[in-house]
């Protein structure tokens, strides 16, 4: 018999980690009595006094910010890591424990804030990419940092404790377990076949038109054909490089615009500000070359059924794997059919 990915439950391999999930696409038919939630009416002023975010407001550290007028970053003043942690191992039988040091960031997006990456202009979200590479370079070039995660929790829902437009960079010296398995993957390619595994999966999607979002001559929006959460996205570059400090001017702004057409897209869904976490996977900065690598940006948006109803990762997804319902060629064509004006401008 011949396997119906519409319609019976299967396994579906994420070529960048080795792991699987699993897809019950008949799931969907259920009824839903769940857990049902007001909508969050995210209405914010464009300048808000207690906000420590904010220009010309004081922080919590008690330092003042400057009265910035586009994209702001400074040293997170609750870093997760810290510069003089010393590397020490400790070890107690089975029980082992090693120092961690390294440097955090945030990144304002904007003075304005109420502006969030879809309402921004694509040469204003270009600002943003712009200080993702200084700090990229400028960490990266420290000896002590291997690894440098630019990524982005937005909204309440994704614990995100400041509603202003902002991202975070945490850079440290070993490089986190997510990076390490999609690092090996890509090795392993390369090494046998000497191109881009992401490379030649995005020819593949290109090739197959069911799951793209948005494209350009220069870059690649898709719902991963593995994709865990409803409504999951990767942005990646046609061409291959390792950082996003390779970026020409033209990638730049066909990244700015994808990351613009996809939040927006999102937004557009339950007509919302739309909740995720993204980040961007690139090479490590220890000084290797890294030739396997092919950077991409992937977005993790909790929503599933509306604005209210999430989806959790509970009961077989905590001790077996991720499973979801709605296919990936689903919430493609769904995502695929929203406007790219955003429906507070429309």
């Amino acid at each position: 018999m011949k396997l119906d990915l519409n319609e019976q439950p299967h396994r579906r391999y994420n070529i960048l980690t080795g792991e699987w999930v699993l897809v019950s696409p008949h799931r969907t038919k259920r009824p839903w009595q769940g857990k049902q939630e007001k909508t969050v009416t995210d209405d914010w002023p464009s300048y808000d006094k207690a906000c420590y975010l904010c220009p010309g407001n004081e922080r919590a550290s008690g330092d003042i910010n400057p009265k910035y007028t586009s994209v702001y970053s400074f040293k997170n003043d609750f870093s997760a890591l810290l510069e003089d942690t010393p590397s020490t191992t400790v070890e107690d039988g089975l029980l082992v424990a090693k120092g961690e040091k390294g440097i955090c960031k945030v990144v304002c997006f904007s003075p304005n804030h109420s502006l969030t990456l879809p309402l921004m202009s694509v040469p204003s979200i270009e600002d943003v990419i712009t200080i993702w590479q200084k700090e990229f370079d400028e960490l990266g070039a420290i000896r002590d940092i291997n690894y440098v995660q630019i990524f982005e929790n937005k909204g309440a829902l994704m614990g995100c404790s400041n509603p202003h437009p902002h991202g975070q960079i945490w850079s440290q010296n070993s490089i986190p377990q997510e990076a390490v398995k999609k690092g090996e993957q890509q090795l392993r390619y390369w090494q046998t076949n000497t191109k881009s595994l992401l490379g030649d999966y995005l020819k593949q999607e290109i090739k197959a038109n069911e799951r793209i979002i948005w494209q350009d001559e220069y870059f690649i929006a898709v719902v991963p054909y593995w994709a865990i959460w409803p409504y999951e996205v990767i942005i990646a570059p046609k061409r291959h490089f390792q950082r996003i400090t390779d970026l020409t001017d033209k990638e730049k702004a066909s990244f700015a615009m994808a990351i613009k057409v996809i939040t927006t897209k999102y937004d557009n869904l339950f007509e919302t500000s739309f909740p995720y976490s993204s980040g961007i996977h690139q090479a490590p900065t220890n000084g290797l070359a890294y030739d396997e690598w092919h950077l991409h940006m992937s977005f993790y948006p909790p929503l599933l059924r509306s604005a209210t109803i999430k989806k959790f990762m509970v009961g077989y997804e905590m001790f077996a794997n991720p499973q979801r319902d709605i296919t990936a060629e689903q919430a493609a064509q769904t995502l695929r059919s929203l406007s790219k004006t955003h429906y507070l401008s429309s």
